[in-house]
């Protein structure tokens, strides 16, 4: 069964989407979304509020990584400390792929914020992010982190 949940974020609102007892999604959206969510959900809007708050650094909650190399590069991600960054070619060394593999594994990141591809950057500059606001919400994100000065 599929339940969703929306949660009203500093960003914009978020939609979140579960499955099989698992987060499959995480989109920026205006969706109309029915009350009904579930246990996962309730937790899941919880710890955004939490992290967005100030007084949470990572989420411990059950993400359906895609499948390949998309799956691999969410862990990597995952495993990003708050407030840090790596860099796509950082990752990729770490996997054992091109960077332009890595940076389309981001991209096709389906739960973001949660699955922090935010704090992947290009070698040279941010990179991309597919969030509404683009390159301005992920460095919205990476200031709330204390990571701006990686930036300058």
């Amino acid at each position: 069964m599929i339940r969703k949940a929306a949660w009203e974020s500093p960003l914009g609102r978020l939609v979140l989407t579960e499955a099989d007892g698992a987060l499959i999604r995480l989109e920026w959206s205006a969706e109309a979304v029915p009350a009904a969510g579930s246990d996962l959900l309730t937790e899941a809007c919880c710890q955004l509020a939490a992290y967005f708050g100030g007084s949470r650094r990572a989420f411990d909650l059950p993400v359906a990584f895609a499948p390949g190399l998309t799956g691999r590069v969410q862990r990597a991600m995952c495993a990003i400390p708050f407030g840090e960054t790596r860099t796509y070619g950082d990752l990729a060394r770490d996997l054992g792929v091109p960077a332009q593999a890595v940076g389309q594994a981001c991209g096709a990141n389906p739960v973001p914020v949660i699955v922090p591809c935010h704090r992947v950057l290009g070698a040279s500059g941010l990179g991309g992010f597919s969030a509404p606001g683009g390159v301005e919400t992920k460095v919205a994100l990476l200031k709330h982190e204390g990571a701006a000065s990686l930036l300058i």
